[in-house]
């Protein structure tokens, strides 16, 4: 597997990128402080080994080939995207002063990042579309796909935690009436964008 630093390279700008699972570990870090993002990042992490699962059986391969799976599954994911990307849009600026420890819970948390990233386009795109194409055929297939998909899942935790870590020095602004109506603004219109663009996309290949 002489392309894992490339891998590496790839998955690594695709985490970073500004997504719904950003703005949830940044609103964790604001609403809970840097230990209650903890759930939510690691609940994203292992979503993307449920979604790259998914995209080695044979419903990964239903959705590549049958454009009526692929639209069903894009527009129940755009669906519920946009739905959040609205109701944070329209959401009074949020009150991060008031903690609720049955909210900040690991569990609770945790169950929120693993959903959010079932429906995350940037994750169903990247283990659908470009993660095949680092994964070689041969008897070592099976080793291969695990070392990426965990290569993966912990660049997610680095990233997110870093992230985490930057709205918790920032909380300050971030917090403040028109920190806060931005950041409604801000996820609302990032939630909005890719909704519409996973329901805009196409089949890789089409």
């Amino acid at each position: 597997m002489t392309s894992y630093l490339l891998f590496l390279a790839v998955a690594a700008l695709t985490v970073l990128s500004p997504g719904p699972g950003v703005l949830m570990t940044i609103a964790n870090a604001l609403r809970f402080g840097f230990r209650g993002t903890v759930g939510g990042i690691f609940g994203i992490a292992a979503g993307a080994f449920i979604v790259a699962g998914i995209s080695a059986t044979a419903l990964g391969a239903l959705l590549a080939a049958s454009a009526v799976a692929f639209s069903v599954m894009k527009f129940v994911g755009a669906a519920y995207l946009m739905y959040l990307g609205l109701k944070i849009w329209k959401a009074s600026p949020p009150n991060f002063c008031n903690r609720s420890v049955h909210e900040a819970k690991f569990l609770r948390r945790f169950g929120e990042g693993l959903a959010l990233q079932m429906t995350n386009p940037k994750a169903i795109f990247f283990f659908l579309s470009v993660f095949p194409q680092f994964v070689e055929s041969g008897p070592s297939h099976k080793a291969q796909f695990a070392l990426l998909v965990a290569s993966y899942a912990t660049l997610v935790v680095c990233i997110h935690t870093g992230y985490a870590l930057f709205a918790h020095q920032a909380r300050a602004w971030l917090t403040s009436e028109r920190g806060g109506r931005l950041l409604n603004k801000a996820g609302g219109a990032t939630f909005m964008g890719f909704g519409a663009a996973l329901a805009l996309a196409k089949r890789s290949g089409t």
